[in-house]
């Protein structure tokens, strides 16, 4: 796969239309970028591969979804890995919330027409029993739920929390994950 494939292409049009921040999150996609050009960004074979992320919220509340993560033993958004032949990060990050939260009415917000980026940022994954330490280059996005009472944790250890943004603040500890929560909070606000 190179720099003219159709899924690269795709990709690399997202990160055109995402401006980072100076600093880590520009050096982070310029990453992924060169991860773009040199093969396959998806496949979880290399030490650094493409995911897609959210940040659910229920904009009338102003709440925000939480998921526990064993492995990472902290509370996270949601989303993951592409299956075979997906090459969207929203579309991945979607898919991964329905399926991590039961909900099935969840869309792009707060533009349904054209969804943007809220963070872009490459963290390290630990290593387990099944995979070696890696990292995931996380193209995060924010959806939206009308009907937050019909969530379901996906697993029982998965456990799920609607959190005002304060408590989601004190809740987090990933300070990658607290600057995309900070862009979600300016975006509620607004």
């Amino acid at each position: 796969m190179g720099a003219l494939d159709p899924a690269c292409t795709a990709l690399g049009d997202i990160l055109d239309a995402h401006t980072p921040t100076p600093g880590a999150e520009a050096a982070d996609v310029a990453r992924i970028r060169a991860a773009v050009a040199s093969g396959d960004p998806w496949s979880r074979t290399r030490p650094l591969h493409v995911t897609g992320s959210a940040i659910v919220v229920h904009p009338p509340t102003r709440r925000v979804l939480l998921r526990w993560h064993d492995r990472m033993g902290s509370w996270l958004q949601v989303g993951g890995h592409a299956d075979a032949g997906e090459t969207d990060p929203l579309a991945i990050a979607r898919r991964e919330a329905e399926e991590e939260t039961g909900l099935g009415d969840l869309v792009p917000w707060p533009d349904r027409v054209r969804p943007g980026l809220v963070h872009v940022v490459v963290v390290p994954v630990p290593a387990s029993a099944t995979e070696p330490a890696h990292e995931h280059a996380d193209l995060r996005f924010v959806l939206a739920t009308a009907r937050p009472d019909e969530v379901t944790p996906e697993t029982a250890t998965a456990r799920l929390r609607w959190l005002a943004m304060p408590e989601a603040f004190d809740l987090v500890v990933e300070e990658n994950l607290r600057t995309t929560l900070t862009r979600v909070a300016a975006l509620l606000d607004t």
